[in-house]
């Protein structure tokens, strides 16, 4: 059985674990909610996980291949409490050296790094997915240029690996304008959050449409930067051809968010 593709939104910085993420309807806590059921929720247990984060970037595709990452706390600013998160999954080599492998073989320029350890947009997420950190994790980095096609295709290049037990997850944001979260951004989020549903949702012509993203409605308020959605790319490029949908959708920060999954339909 192939396991599905997964984007996430990851939430801001920790928020997932600040007081203020257990406030107001409009935080934090659906979210949350969705993530810690997710890996729970697959068809089966995964043996590893490969994430693919908004906050990693190299001039080629670089796999982390440490059998036990570090934490890398790239956020600023927040409460001294959310420095002493642990995430403590093992890394796998054997992994990496996998990703290399198929990237290799599909043409794709990689690299990899072995002393980088676990950013925000891998352990944030998987603390509620996977408490227990009892799963292998691996993360793969974007392509500094973050080109549509290149991450699309480093996808289909892995696709092999969902028949292999590992679950794919582009971790970013669906909108991610971080001027942008506030009651004038609503109705543009909504807009470019209705749009991305519907292109995930043709296999015909999603990628065609994925690599047009920045024309569709508000798109560059959306992502003045794109890094947070072409994690998104590299989870639809491993389920080419097949069916994509909301796995969920919500309101926080007054934006509209949403999360999407590949290769499963809906029950």
């Amino acid at each position: 059985m192939s396991l599905p593709t997964l984007f996430i939104p990851h939430g801001a910085g920790p928020c997932f674990f600040m007081d203020w993420a257990r406030g107001p309807a409009d935080t934090w806590e659906p979210t949350a909610a969705w993530l810690k059921g997710l890996v729970a929720d697959l068809p089966q247990r995964p043996k590893a996980i490969l994430v693919v984060s908004g906050h990693w970037e190299e001039t080629v595709f670089t796999v982390g291949s440490s059998p036990k990452p570090p934490m890398l706390f790239d956020y600023y600013g927040f409460p001294e409490e959310t420095y002493r998160l642990r995430f403590d999954a093992p890394g796998s080599p054997a992994l990496a050296r996998r990703v290399r492998e198929l990237l290799s073989a599909s043409g794709i320029t990689n690299a990899e790094d072995s002393q980088r350890g676990y950013d925000h947009g891998v352990f944030v997420p998987l603390l509620l997915s996977t408490p227990q950190a009892d799963i292998p994790v691996v993360q793969l980095s974007l392509r500094q240029d973050l080109d549509p096609e290149a991450h699309l295709a480093a996808g289909r290049a892995l696709r092999p690996l969902r028949d292999e037990g590992v679950l794919i997850v582009g971790s970013g944001m669906s909108w991610h304008n971080m001027g942008g979260f506030s009651p004038a951004f609503t109705g543009k989020s909504r807009a470019f959050d209705t749009w991305l549903g519907a292109a995930i949702a043709n296999p015909a012509t999603r990628d065609a449409a994925l690599r047009g993203w920045d024309r569709a409605p508000h798109a560059r308020e959306a992502h003045p930067r794109e890094e947070h959605l072409a994690p998104l790319f590299v989870a639809a490029g491993a389920a080419e051809g097949e069916p994509g949908r909301v796995a969920f959708a919500d309101v926080a920060m007054n934006v509209a968010l949403s999360g999407y999954e590949f290769g499963k339909l809906a029950a």
